[in-house]
């Protein structure tokens, strides 16, 4: 697993990991990512027990644990957040935010601790004394409780399960290089996971509305430039919740 920073402007920076290449082939590929602002960091999914040690091997070339303030959990899944208790093990500081209808049910997760509930019409989320990154909600997509992240001061997004891919061996890179080749290894997952339409269209819309450079996904590859607008038009014009007909 290795970091690759994809903002950094003094004050805020952003780094992705993921592509362990030791993780076994039976586990999903995920992309965890750092947010700094002075130095102080937050977590946006930090993925399962599976992968704990070698992310936080690649993470502590980064910055040092012990300067992480909390942790974002985008919504229930095991991939998302069953390394809590390990995190809260390191860093006994850290606060685990997430979508309220899941902060019962998180905690099984261990840690010992409750979890600060984000209502449903999002929230800014505190940072280093700042506080402009933004939960904006994806209820349905998938989950009925679901949050993703915009960064206004980086024009980045974090989308979570939309936007994710199932990419084939060999797919290393972090950035899509063709759009229209790429729809293939989204479009799957897009239709089973994503369960209405009315939602995946306010999520849409909502995001229309903000200035984002870069939407990053939990799965697969981060879409950055015209390629946004290119995947906000796909996946509004995607029929979704079609598993079962």
């Amino acid at each position: 697993m290795k970091g690759t920073v994809l903002f950094d402007d003094g004050k805020r920076r952003w780094v992705v990991f993921g592509r362990d290449p030791s993780k076994g082939e039976h586990i999903i590929d995920t992309n965890q990512y750092l947010v700094q602002h002075e130095g102080k960091g937050m977590l946006i999914d930090p993925g399962g027990v599976e992968i704990f040690p070698a992310f936080v091997a690649a993470l502590s070339a980064h910055t040092d644990p012990s300067q992480l303030e909390l942790i974002f959990a985008s919504h229930q899944d095991p991939d998302v957040i069953s390394s809590l208790a390990l995190w809260i093990d390191l860093n006994p500081q850290l606060a685990c935010w997430a979508p309220w209808v899941w902060s019962s049910f998180i905690p099984h997760y261990g840690g010992g601790r409750p979890v600060v509930p984000i209502a449903d019409e999002g929230v800014n989320l505190p940072l280093g004394g700042s506080r402009d990154l933004r939960a904006v909600p994806a209820h349905y997509c998938h989950s009925s409780g679901h949050m993703t992240i915009f960064d206004p001061r980086a024009g980045i997004l974090f989308s979570s399960d939309i936007g994710a891919a199932l990419l084939p061996e060999g797919e290393t890179g972090f950035f899509v290089q063709d759009f229209a080749r790429h729809t293939r290894f989204m479009e799957g997952f897009h239709k089973r996971w994503m369960p209405s339409n009315a939602a995946k269209n306010a999520w849409v819309r909502r995001v229309r509305e903000l200035p984002v450079k870069m939407l990053c996904p939990q799965h697969g590859s981060i879409f950055r430039g015209d390629d946004v607008k290119r995947f906000l038009d796909w996946f509004e014009a995607l029929q979704v919740g079609t598993a079962v007909e």
